[in-house]
């Protein structure tokens, strides 16, 4: 039996997790001076409430070695197969982790770890492809192989409506923070080959912010044959305009679906976007 493992930056919900046979690793969160696991007791909404009270940055930390070993055993004694896609390495250590965890089970030939090289529902994206591969009928190598080559094509890009929480991160200064949201600053994001946030541009106001995202998936266009999602963290006003315009120029997605606090965290409230499968380059 081929198992699929995902971690928490996923964004999975609970419910999908389980009507899908996923194996789930919460990665565990600190704010307003408590310890949450991500996706088990602290919802999405309740993260932006608080991440908008708190005033503080929250902290995140990578499951343990040991909460792998005991699935790798496990899977190891059912003597089943398990492919694990892991938030990007350049984001978290969550994927070192579980190299150093395949080590110590010793059962390389039975675990495939994807370093996603991305976050939140570009995994999604992956996992339900990786299911689909495994119903055809593919060995866990096989799944494996296809989903390194898959994994690029894997697109997301997204609107920052406020710069506060990049500040409180220290990714920029308070004043730069401040006078970019004076000016409507919205940076608009997607996350790199490399797996790093890139800012793809830095619009004046909302409507421009939209123009910027629809270049880039001009540029970077759809393959409508696996589906693509609107995206949201705390607020759906931004994302309903955004999906207004979607409809416009003719871009159909399956559903709209909330970003979790993984990446919510640098975000905060209000931004939007897309996530999807871009055409392949021969095609």
């Amino acid at each position: 039996m081929i198992r699929i493992l995902v971690d928490s930056s996923s964004d999975y919900c609970q419910e999908e997790i389980r009507e899908k046979g996923l194996v789930f690793v919460p990665i565990q969160i600190e704010l307003a001076g408590k310890e949450y696991l991500d996706g088990i007791d602290l919802d999405k909404n309740s993260f932006f409430e608080m991440l908008e009270e708190s005033g503080e940055f929250p902290l995140t930390s990578q499951p343990s070695p040991q909460v792998f070993l005991d699935i790798f055993q496990e899977i190891k004694e059912q003597g089943d197969d398990l492919i694990c896609i892991l938030l990007s390495s350049h984001l978290s250590g969550t994927y070192q982790t579980a190299q150093l965890a395949r080590q110590m089970a010793d059962c390389e030939d039975h675990i495939f770890l994807i370093d996603s090289r991305a976050a939140t529902y570009n995994i999604k994206v992956m996992a339900d492809y990786a299911l689909e591969l495994v119903r055809e009928g593919l060995s866990a190598a096989e799944i494996a192989e296809k989903l390194e080559k898959f994994k690029s094509r894997v697109k997301v890009v997204a609107m920052i409506d406020t710069l506060e929480y990049l500040r409180r991160g220290g990714r920029i200064g308070k004043a730069a923070a401040a006078v970019g949201d004076m000016a409507r600053l919205k940076p608009v994001i997607t996350v790199t080959k490399e797996g790093e946030i890139g800012v793809v541009a830095k619009a004046l106001g909302k409507n421009k912010a939209i123009n910027a995202i629809l270049k880039w998936v001009g540029e970077h266009p759809l393959d409508e044959s696996f589906p693509a999602y609107s995206l949201y963290s705390y607020g759906t006003e931004n994302s309903e305009i955004f999906e207004e315009r979607l409809f416009k120029e003719g871009i159909r997605f399956a559903e709209r679906l909330q970003i979790g606090a993984t990446i919510g965290t640098h975000i905060g409230p209000g931004a939007f976007g897309l996530v999807y499968v871009e055409k392949e380059q021969n095609s």
